[in-house]
């Protein structure tokens, strides 16, 4: 669906969005049908042979992955290789590109779908004998969803196809504009080489066929390749995700830590607490704390602080005669703050000698 919206198939994107949720949705359900059915069992490793305790949840699942394959005539196959010819079609880099990746995706996901079919329904049974022993489809609740999704991953394409792209279909109106520059959907249906066209098709065939194969004919295969120590290591990096949590644990999410740690110690609680609030609270007490020790009773103190305040009001009174009114207001009271403070501050430290 992003691969179309990249080249400008708004009408194909729509159509493969609505296609694939059909079998996304019928395949996802079937998926939770099986754990439900093993008791909330996730793990596939502990599965295998269910093909004869759940044969309608393995049809309809079949169904959803061989439509997710873009299997010929079900309804995967009228968006998923659409994009894939338009995108060749383009004739330009990009496009070519876009189709390599598209079509080895193609054949990926057809390795992954068919081995998972392979791990759960055909192999021989890998759980408890319990399990197996309480395994039951689900419900009509759940098969009748099973049954609509099946039937609209089967036919969906083929009813609804030429109604979203068919050549002259006026469906969407003027709601949607496309560029003309970007229409190429005769060159992608009509000259097109007929390799171009079957390619993503037969990878998919192969993949398929290869996770069969690995998985359910020949598993020996797969184990003999841990036997060696190249083999060990190769499949400890892909047990191990390619190493890319542990990549991104230790060296994004600590990274990451250290520096709000930084920013929560230094920056939190020492400038912006030094500046901020906490700051100016504790300096107004310690104002207020030298103010109060100002009251000493002395005569020659109030003497002080009258002489002090009367050189203020002289300073207001006399200050426009002196300094360039449009600024005389805050200078007026910066000195007086500044001489303010100064004042309090010797007080303070001549109290406490």
């Amino acid at each position: 669906m992003v691969l179309a919206i990249g080249l400008s198939q708004y009408n194909v994107a729509l159509l493969h969005v609505i296609s694939h949720s059909f079998f996304k949705a019928l395949l996802f359900l079937a998926a939770g049908g099986v754990i439900h059915s093993l008791a909330d069992q996730q793990d596939i490793r502990k599965m295998g042979g269910l093909i004869k305790f759940l044969p309608f949840t393995y049809t309809v699942m079949l169904i959803g992955t061989l439509s997710l394959l873009a299997t010929p005539w079900l309804s995967g196959f009228y968006s998923k290789d659409l994009i894939l010819e338009l995108a060749y079609g383009a004739y330009s880099f990009s496009g070519t590109y876009a189709y390599i990746l598209g079509t080895i995706t193609a054949g990926l996901t057809a390795f992954y779908s068919f081995r998972l079919i392979s791990l759960v329904f055909l192999t021989v049974p890998n759980g408890t004998k319990s399990v197996y022993e309480n395994t039951h489809e689900a419900n009509w609740l759940v098969i009748i969803p099973f049954f609509i999704l099946a039937i609209f991953s089967i036919f969906f394409g083929y009813i609804f196809s030429d109604l979203f792209v068919g050549v002259g279909s006026d469906f969407f109106g003027n709601s949607l504009f496309i560029n003309p520059n970007n229409l190429s959907l005769i060159e992608a249906e009509f000259s097109l080489p007929l390799v171009i066209k079957l390619l993503p098709a037969l990878l998919s065939l192969f993949g398929a066929s290869l996770a069969v194969y690995l998985y359910h004919i020949n598993p020996e295969f797969i184990i003999s390749l841990t036997n060696t120590k190249l083999g060990r290591q190769f499949y400890t990096f892909l047990n191990g995700k390619y190493y890319f949590d542990i990549i991104y644990n230790q060296y994004i999410i600590a990274g990451g830590l250290k520096i709000g740690y930084t920013i929560s110690k230094v920056l939190d609680r020492g400038v912006i607490e030094f500046i901020g609030p906490y700051g100016f609270a504790a300096t107004l007490n310690q104002t207020a704390l030298s103010i109060s020790t100002s009251d000493s009773r002395i005569i020659s103190n109030y003497a002080n602080y009258i002489i002090f305040n009367a050189l203020c009001l002289i300073f207001l009174v006399f200050a426009p005669v002196l300094i360039d009114p449009s600024w005389l207001f805050e200078l007026r009271l910066l000195i007086i703050y500044i001489a303010a403070s100064i004042f309090v501050l010797l007080h303070s430290s001549h109290n406490l000698k």
